[in-house]
């Protein structure tokens, strides 16, 4: 069966379908105009394009029986490719738009020295960007989703109701999220009892995320995964799983900010061959203070995740989809909702 409308769909085969359908549609759509390199943002829709599909590859694969070519390491090898010249696109954005015009005459020259140094190895990265999207590995990868797509091949478990089987695909990633390392960074550990330290000083913080800001950047990848995983199922949860998804979000974007910061400085010192805050004092200053708001903000989100209620209300609320026979009407109640808003 190949569903082609929300309420078509009953299976667990079934909503597979539709989540390959909707992302790999989405990531072709953008593709000749990210060869003409003319806008940015098409470049980010084709990238997030990838990185659903291949989200969507991982969540069903119990359900899929794709052929070779679309193997979900061949979309994030593509989709990582696209990243490098997106991530230099954002440094680029972020250095001209946010940091540049606050800065003394004196470092606004030095960092259009580094911005020099970025337009270069923007040259490269997109290079790398036309050659894979005209590679075989990529033709290949959309010849192998387009026949799929016409002539879906499923593993016997796709007949069951994606009811009873939702739950059974979401729980394992919430799992991975939750017990991210990450939680715990900048905690006490007391008697068996969760103390987060809340007034840490900045020099305290700057200290915490240059010896462990590790933890952080991989918990945010698992937030990301997480919330891509969530994504797929919204219409079969009400508003607490929409707030659960809105705080994963949340904390995907701060932690992300956090690791701007560090890819900046990274960068800095690399186009400088040295300390860059010797030559940038008040970019440097600026990155610090960057991090010790957005540290606050994290906080927030690592206090409410490591409550133990929380946690158990998040499994409580996946463990509870909408009954398969009660969804059309449900999301026929939404839309109404809508229309009056």
């Amino acid at each position: 069966m190949k569903p082609h409308l929300e309420s078509d769909a009953k299976t667990f085969g079934d909503w597979s379908y539709l989540a390959i359908a909707k992302h790999f549609k989405k990531t072709i759509k953008h593709e000749k105009e990210v060869l003409k390199d003319e806008n940015p943002e098409q470049l980010h829709q084709m990238r997030v394009g990838m990185r659903r599909l291949r989200s969507a590859i991982v969540g069903f694969s119990p359900a899929l029986n794709l052929p070779p070519a679309a193997d979900e390491k061949k979309v994030g090898k593509i989709a990582r490719i696209l990243g490098q010249l997106r991530d230099i696109d954002v440094l680029g954005e972020i250095l001209k738009n946010q940091y540049q015009p606050v800065l003394p005459t004196k470092e606004q020259k030095q960092l259009n020295k580094a911005l020099d140094v970025l337009a270069e190895q923007r040259v490269r990265a997109f290079e790398r960007v036309d050659d894979i999207l005209k590679d075989k590995l990529y033709l290949n990868l959309k010849t192998a989703f387009q026949d799929w797509l016409k002539n879906p091949s499923y593993q016997t478990i796709a007949e069951i109701s994606i009811g009873n089987i939702l739950p059974d695909l979401l729980l394992p990633q919430i799992s991975k999220l939750l017990l991210q390392p990450g939680w715990i960074l900048g905690i006490d550990l007391k008697e068996k009892n969760i103390q987060v330290r809340d007034r840490l000083t900045k020099e305290q913080v700057k200290k915490l995320l240059d010896n462990q800001g590790t933890l952080l950047h991989e918990l945010r990848k698992e937030a990301k995964r997480s919330r891509y995983n969530m994504e797929l199922f919204t219409q079969f949860y009400g508003d607490n799983y929409q707030d659960y998804l809105t705080d994963i979000k949340a904390l995907q974007a701060v932690l992300g900010d956090i690791q701007d910061s560090f890819v900046l400085a990274e960068f800095l010192t690399e186009a400088f061959e040295k300390e860059f805050s010797n030559k940038m004092p008040v970019l440097a200053e600026q990155l610090t203070e960057t991090r010790y708001e957005k540290w606050q903000e994290w906080q927030e989100l690592q206090h409410r995740f490591l409550d133990k209620k929380t946690r158990k209300d998040l499994h409580i609320t996946i463990l509870q989809p909408i009954e398969i026979e009660n969804f059309e009407t449900e999301r026929l109640k939404n839309l109404e909702e809508q229309e009056k808003n």
